[in-house]
């Protein structure tokens, strides 16, 4: 194990780890820690149920902030430790420290070199839509309820003028922090599963909110309010407040990170998942 450890984390502590992490986003006010002890996060908890394990503070670094509401089945973060561990210690370790809303699914030794955003060469989300007359008490905070019939196809096409390179400044939350609103869409796709219409989308980063903006106006095409042609109208506008509305974020899901293969990392995750809300 020594030797693992030395070959993956370049030669002595500070030690590296990455982990694949899943969390329930409806219990938490989003990723990221707050000045305030009584606003919960993703990160404070895992940094607390972390630290015990290493037993000294650590400091997560994630590969996509997620907002207040929004879910991860694919969320990857690395942080540095001073004493070996074996891989399985920050698994069982971390879990057994943390709440049922959030599970460490995978821990992988890496080099120093990494860095789980600067490292990540694409993002992928999913958006749960259930469409039904009814709303879901089951997966209440789980999915986006939509009462109006939603044409799947029409969705799918209008968001394929989204496709490639663009400025995605129609389609990026006040406050976001990025120095550019160019991003480069790899893949978008909208497929319906029975009661529920999945948004599949996969780029090379993302603005905030620009995933629940295009839902967003999406769902206004879906249901006939807009043509499919309005897709590429907003793009082309580089403004905001000519587009449509901002999706809720319960049936967003952060659900894969990939990054290069040197890394040895899992693609998606391991162990049993719900289809409907893995990539």
């Amino acid at each position: 194990m020594g030797k693992l450890l030395e070959s993956a984390s370049d030669s002595g502590p500070p030690y590296r780890v990455a982990l694949g992490i899943e969390y329930n986003g409806s219990c938490f006010n989003g990723w990221q820690r707050q000045k305030s002890r009584e606003i919960s996060t993703v990160q404070e908890a895992l940094e607390t149920a972390l630290s015990q394990v290493a037993n000294h503070p650590v400091r997560l670094v994630c590969a996509g902030r997620t907002d207040a509401g929004v879910h991860g089945t694919g969320q990857v973060v690395h942080f540095e430790y001073q004493h070996e561990r074996p891989q399985d210690a920050w698994v069982r370790g971390g879990n057994s420290n943390l709440p049922g809303s959030i599970t460490v699914l995978w821990a992988r030794q890496v080099p120093k070199e990494f860095h789980a955003r600067f490292s990540a060469v694409s993002r992928r989300y999913r958006y749960i839509i259930c469409n039904n007359p009814v709303r879901p008490a089951i997966l209440h905070g789980l999915v986006t309820p939509h009462y109006l019939p939603l044409d799947a196809d029409l969705m799918h096409e209008a968001g394929q003028s989204l496709l490639g390179e663009h400025d995605f400044s129609s389609f990026r939350g006040a406050g976001c922090q990025s120095s550019t609103p160019m991003r480069n869409v790899h893949e978008l796709s909208v497929n319906r599963k029975g009661d529920y219409v999945l948004i599949d989308i996969q780029a090379n980063a993302f603005l905030l909110h620009m995933v629940r903006n295009i839902a967003g106006l999406l769902i206004s095409i879906g249901h006939g309010d807009r043509p499919v042609s309005w897709t590429k109208d907003v793009l082309e506008l580089k403004d905001r407040t000519k587009a449509g509305i901002t999706a809720v974020p319960d049936g967003l899901y952060l659900t894969q990170v990939n990054y290069p293969e040197k890394f040895g990392l899992p693609a998606g995750g391991e162990g049993p998942r719900f289809s409907l809300f893995q990539s």
